[in-house]
């Protein structure tokens, strides 16, 4: 074994066949080399053959790859910290043995801890086979990273470099009776006490396995496991991080995904007893931890679901979940400028939420709004020599939808948009004339939307122009194209006398309706070019 690597990689390994091969191969083939890396893996009482491989490189590598064997310890902790009494490299990193790494991952990252004198290095990170890794921290490559003011709250993982002067000297370990989430204790606190962390997002250096059987721990966890590893990850991270801004920045992170992911669609298959738990645990941490800045920097949609659980309002909770999973999001209510998400327990005297719970807070919604929108009709409507396009069209905004209108929009929709369907408009854009005649009503039956009736002219040239909602929305303009959701379009028609043209209402690939005009008839080039050299033997002919 070398006296002293450069980097010790701790693998704890638990029945990863044939994923652990790939890994162990990344990890010797390192550009790094062999004598600057120590590799210990920790075989975690597997039942297929992960012993054996880890005994033949071992045996292999035996200057480089130390493997110990274990009972099962139920999780990655136990192993992680027995690799940890044996590290010796002047920096620890700790990989899934179900991934891998790219080759010269440990290289550039022993190099900027060396140059920026970083006590954590968090190279790029991408999921494979459908595990999502979050991607925001990765943008740019950053030498002096904040915890408290960056996306690292969002990348909690221990797959990262650590300065192991720093592990021992602030003793850090792994929970070992967490089977969810035990890296994030260690991680967090490392953060904390670190003097420099580093990101670097130029090289993919770690690609996270989704494993086909999906038996990563972190997708077999139950809702009262995950509730009850969360709570003691975020008792952990109060201890470190007094009240205020920064413990905000950190907990953002668990109410947003954590804990709102306890309240999602399979939160309504649960026997009562257990979704009242679940709120009950909800609720504790909320009155602990859930600010008043923070509630107002969640999206509306998990704010209300985890006041809803704190309020220990299950029925509500449980329609606005099912809901939402059947409809679509919810319309919003438009009042003075403001706008309200329509979810259960609006202005219901029991359940007593203010209304700031259910207000749109700086939060771009353009998917919500493409979501609640939806054509009813299109027909062809004729009035003397005019000719419309006659649409009807539910949109998921109530109340005070004055500004919602219909344009024809020339300009194809941006790519970034195509994800939500919409877009939120940057302040100051030019936008197209509104076209038609607008009436707008309630949506009947109390849903909270507005029906928009358009009849929209047809001009008398070629056009191809997409038909697009524009509304007012909380002090934003959201561009909405019309999506026809498999209504059938009206046949083409002809209109016009002088000059007869064709008019269609077509659906593009993406699903929106188009207007097409073009006359009928139109002279080519070579039609053109041909009249002009005839005119003058047809005037002769005149003349004479």
């Amino acid at each position: 074994m070398n006296a002293t690597p450069d980097v010790t990689v701790v693998v704890a390994v638990y029945n990863t066949m044939p994923y652990l091969t790939e890994c162990l191969n990344s990890l010797v083939g390192q550009t790094i080399g062999l004598k600057r890396l120590q590799v210990v893996a920790v075989n975690d009482g597997s039942t297929d053959d992960s012993g054996a491989e880890l005994d033949r490189f071992a045996k292999e590598y035996p200057d480089t790859v130390k493997v110990i064997h274990q009972e099962n310890s139920g999780g990655p902790a136990a192993p992680s910290n027995r690799a940890l009494e044996i590290a010796t490299g002047r920096f620890v990193y700790f990989i899934g043995s179900d991934d891998y790494l790219g080759e010269e991952a440990l290289e550039r990252m022993v190099a900027c801890a060396d140059e920026h004198e970083s006590d954590v290095v968090i190279g790029k990170m991408v999921g494979t086979n459908g595990r999502y890794v979050h991607q925001a921290l990765y943008k740019k490559n950053d030498p002096n990273l904040s915890l408290y003011d960056s996306a690292l709250p969002f990348t909690l993982s221990n797959t990262k470099l650590f300065r192991r002067e720093l592990v021992e000297r602030h003793k850090l370990r792994f929970p070992e009776d967490l089977p969810v989430g035990s890296d994030q204790p260690f991680t967090i606190e490392a953060c904390v006490r670190a003097e420099r962390i580093s990101v670097l997002g130029d090289y993919t250096y770690y690609y996270a396995v989704k494993r086909g059987d999906a038996s990563n721990i972190t997708y077999r966890a139950d809702h009262l496991a995950r509730l009850h590893c969360t709570t003691r990850i975020m008792r952990h991270a109060a201890g470190l991080i007094e009240a205020g801004p920064r413990r905000d920045a950190v907990f953002k992170r668990h109410f947003t995904w954590e804990l709102a992911k306890l309240v999602q669609d399979d939160f309504l298959p649960l026997d009562p007893v257990t979704q009242r738990e679940l709120c009950a645990g909800i609720a504790e941490l909320a009155d602990d931890y859930l600010t008043d800045e923070l509630r107002d920097s969640l999206d509306v949609k998990r704010r209300v679901r985890i006041l809803l659980a704190r309020r220990g309002a299950v029925a509500e909770l449980t329609k606005a979940i099912a809901d939402e999973a059947e409809h679509g999001a919810p319309p919003f209510l438009l009042e003075a400028g403001r706008a309200f998400a329509a979810y259960p327990g609006l202005r219901d005297p029991a359940v007593q939420l203010p209304d700031r719970s259910y207000e749109l807070v700086g939060e771009a919604v353009p998917g919500r709004l493409a979501d609640g929108t939806r054509l009813i009709s299109a027909n062809w409507e004729r009035s003397g020599d005019s000719f419309f396009l006659a649409v009807v069209v539910r949109i998921g905004v109530g109340g005070q939808t004055d500004s919602a209108v219909i344009r024809l929009a020339r300009t194809a929709m941006p790519k970034s948009a195509d994800k939500a369907a919409a877009r939120r408009l940057p302040a100051g854009d030019q936008l197209p004339d509104p076209v038609g005649e607008f009436t707008r009503v309630p949506e009947p039956d109390g849903a909270g939307g507005t029906i928009l009736t358009a009849r929209i002219p047809l001009p008398a040239v070629r056009i191809k122009a997409g038909v697009r909602l524009y509304v007012d929305v909380a002090g934003s303009t959201y561009e909405i194209p019309i999506r026809t959701r498999g209504l059938p379009m009206p046949l083409a028609r002809r209109w016009g006398d002088a000059v007869p043209y064709r008019a269609s209402a077509n659906v593009n690939p993406k699903g929106r309706l188009v207007i097409t005009t073009a006359p009928l008839w139109e002279p080519t080039p070579s039609f053109r070019a041909r009249v002009r050299r005839l005119l003058p033997r047809f005037k002769r002919k005149v003349i004479r």
